[in-house]
């Protein structure tokens, strides 16, 4: 493996550690400025398309704010030249008690050190019911 290679490896972890600490600056130094986000849902055959530091930044923060508790569960990377794959298992509760929890994969593209793209795929399963709480 060679060094560049393993150092992109180790962007991608570093990537999802900051991703479940909820961590906009940490993901976002990742990323290079004018980064790419297609999101795994959206109207456009891509999901729906987001460009730039702030703006990026601000859809991951949306999804921290409405599931506290989400987290990716990353079952492998993989680095090939400039794209990096990354497969997970996404997890999460919804403010009306549902869970989500479902596998999916990023397809990055990588610009020297950082990710110049993140195209997200998430396989589209039912929300799992709320959890009874015990008094």
């Amino acid at each position: 493996m060679s060094d560049l290679q393993s150092q992109r490896e180790a962007l991608l972890v570093r990537l999802f550690e900051a991703f479940n600490r909820h961590d906009g600056q940490g993901v976002m130094a990742c990323m290079t400025s004018d980064v790419v986000f297609d999101t795994a849902v959206g109207l456009e055959m891509f999901g729906r398309r987001i460009t730039g530091t702030a703006d990026v930044q601000a859809a991951f923060e949306a999804v921290w704010g409405a599931m506290p508790d989400v987290s990716w569960t990353c079952t492998q990377h993989s680095v090939f030249g400039d794209r990096g794959l990354s497969e997970w298992i996404f997890r999460g509760t919804a403010a009306n008690g549902t869970r989500i929890e479902a596998e999916g994969c990023d397809l990055f593209t990588f610009s020297g050190d950082r990710l110049s793209r993140k195209s997200a795929f998430r396989k589209d399963r039912p929300a799992l019911p709320a959890q009874a709480t015990t008094p």
